[in-house]
């Protein structure tokens, strides 16, 4: 999964060296939290206008969670 999200950012960003993903311990519901962090110039392009590049990037990303039986959240911080 945390390849995926790299992969992802990584097409949509300038820097993609400056891709990094944390990725914290299930909650106590069960949720894996995935921190995506990107370079200070490129947080435009992986959120998009009106947060829609975010909502697709969410959207994949439970997509392929709910294939593994997982539930996830991204933040883009």
């Amino acid at each position: 999964m945390k390849d995926l999200l790299v992969a992802i950012a990584s097409g949509l960003v300038e820097n993609p060296d400056a891709v990094n993903v944390v990725v914290d311990e299930p909650n106590e519901e069960g949720t894996i939290v995935y921190h995506l962090n990107v370079a200070e110039g490129d947080m435009g392009r992986v959120i998009g206008k009106e947060g829609r590049i975010a909502k697709a990037i969410r959207t994949v990303m439970r997509a392929a969670a709910a294939r593994s039986n997982q539930k996830i959240m991204v933040e883009i911080d």
